[in-house]
């Protein structure tokens, strides 16, 4: 499978300016864990484990703090986590994740993206079944044999398990996203995840160029400015 994971965390820890929308983001996803369990990070894995990964992407505590406490409250706001597929140029496709209070405005913005670039929003799976829905993880170690038979014992359908120098990469079915982290929680205890995933792969990537690389590029961008966007996947090599 090699490296299919996304890059998206090294990009914005090397880019400043997008940094307030990672913030935005994670915001956002604390809140819905903790409000639809528990607002104690003790009493809901759930929502220690997207802390653990906030702190991992340098997101400061008083943010984390803030969603967490808003949870706690009598917040009558209800964020939505929805995905649209869409067409771009070439033969250019996108799986976006959206995590927004007001549907209406949210898809209004998304298709207002497609519609400046010409191109247009797909039907439910009109996209995603030429991708694969996986949870990517990554660790320091070099246990390729012992976290292998682990994960089979624990019935965890691997859909890949590489090593990568010094470090393990598990690619498993989204759904199996918790029972792996159970696996690698109950091997090496509290460990620090350097890849922590849950996303759409291409199963097959494309190269554009001429005037279909840059109309993708704009509308890449234009997607990436809206504010309920958290998430970009496409089938562009870049």
């Amino acid at each position: 499978m090699g490296r299919a994971y996304a890059v998206r965390e090294k990009k914005i820890k090397e880019q400043g300016a997008a940094r307030g929308k990672l913030y935005t983001s994670f915001a956002k996803e604390i809140y819905l864990v903790a409000k639809r369990g528990t607002p104690d990070i003790e009493a809901n894995i759930e929502l220690k484990r997207l802390v653990d990964k906030a702190k991992h992407m340098e997101v400061p505590n008083d943010i984390i703090t803030r969603a967490i406490d808003k949870a706690k409250g009598n917040n009558e706001e209800d964020y939505k986590e929805i995905y649209y597929e869409g067409f771009g140029p070439g033969a250019s496709t996108f799986v976006i994740k959206t995590l927004t209070d007001n549907v209406n405005r949210t898809v209004g913005e998304v298709r207002a993206a497609f519609n400046k670039a010409h191109k247009s929003l797909g039907v439910q799976n009109s996209v995603t079944y030429n991708y694969d829905h996986l949870s990517v993880i990554g660790i320091k170690s070099d246990k390729y044999d012992e976290l292998f038979e682990s994960l089979l014992d624990a019935g965890i359908e691997i859909e890949d398990l590489e090593q990568e120098e010094d470090m393990l990469v598990v690619y498993a079915k989204a759904t199996d996203y918790s029972k792996v982290k159970d696996v690698i929680e109950n091997m090496f205890g509290d460990i620090s995840y350097e890849i922590d995933e849950i996303g759409y792969y291409p199963k097959e990537k494309i190269t554009l160029d001429g005037d279909d690389a840059i109309e993708y590029e704009k509308l890449y961008n234009n997607l990436e400015k809206i504010e309920d966007v958290s998430e970009i996947y496409t089938n562009v090599e870049k």
